[in-house]
């Protein structure tokens, strides 16, 4: 076989992840490794950060905070992004398999946006002095978590699920507006919220040692997420298509 042909086996096979049963045979066979995967970069990336990592000059051990804060925001901010996407496919599309994924993904935001929220309070009191202020970063996140919420709660009063996919795709996508706010949150106004932790365009600040737990700990709830979206997708496969036979 030639390889233009190859290609497009190849590309034929992916595209049919999105046929619900395909996709269901596909995820049992790959959330183990994940979830697997996601363990032990878990174990390795709280190693690095609460053992090798050394103290901060500035802030003390309470830095450390940063290997859980960090990437559950990333993580809250990244998996909206792509509910709303797979949510906006559905509703243009009418595909099968997005508006499931989009429910699936969303539980999972919501939990990374609570840890965010509590991480950063935790480091607030000491650094701050208070448990929370009305900062522009903290508060959007907070409107993040709410938005979540919201999602689900529609999702779940709707009792038609046609009817309830398009609805939460619309609560979905007009909260895009609000991921840009939280990330340019530090840049637009003047907070307390201290900048980026990780910049494109220029070297990190920290430790070798510190942006490797930092990085591992991204990695682990990447894994993670994906993990517990495919767990919670085979579930409303099996969901759906008992309704449909209803």
């Amino acid at each position: 076989m030639n390889k233009p042909l190859t290609d497009f086996s190849r590309a034929l096979r992916w595209r049919q992840l999105a046929s619900p049963p395909v996709f269901y045979q596909w995820a049992g066979r790959v959330w183990p490794w994940l979830a697997g995967l996601a363990l032990l970069l878990a174990a390795a990336g709280l190693w690095v950060g609460f053992v090798l990592a050394p103290t901060d000059h500035q802030q003390g051990e309470v830095y450390r905070i940063i290997f859980l804060h960090v990437p559950a925001a990333w993580m809250s901010m990244f998996i909206y992004l792509v509910a709303a996407l797979h949510a906006g496919l559905g509703l243009v599309y009418k595909t099968r398999l997005s508006p499931l994924l989009a429910r699936a993904l969303a539980p999972t935001g919501a939990v990374f946006t609570v840890i965010a929220l509590w991480t950063g309070a935790a480091w607030g009191k000491p650094t701050w002095g208070a448990w929370w202020v009305w900062d522009a970063r903290l508060t959007s996140e907070l409107i993040l978590l709410f938005l979540y919420l919201g999602y689900l709660g529609v999702v779940s009063a709707i009792e038609d699920s046609q009817r309830a996919d398009s609805a939460g795709a619309i609560v979905l996508l007009a909260g895009v507006v609000n991921i840009p706010i939280i990330y340019f949150s530090v840049q637009w106004w003047s907070t307390l919220h201290q900048g980026a932790t990780i910049r494109w365009d220029a070297a990190p600040s920290m430790t070798h040692s510190m942006l490797a737990g930092m990085l591992l700990m991204a990695l682990a709830c990447w894994a993670y997420s994906l993990a517990v979206a495919l767990v919670r997708t085979r579930c409303l496969i099996l969901e759906r298509a008992q309704e449909e036979r209803l």
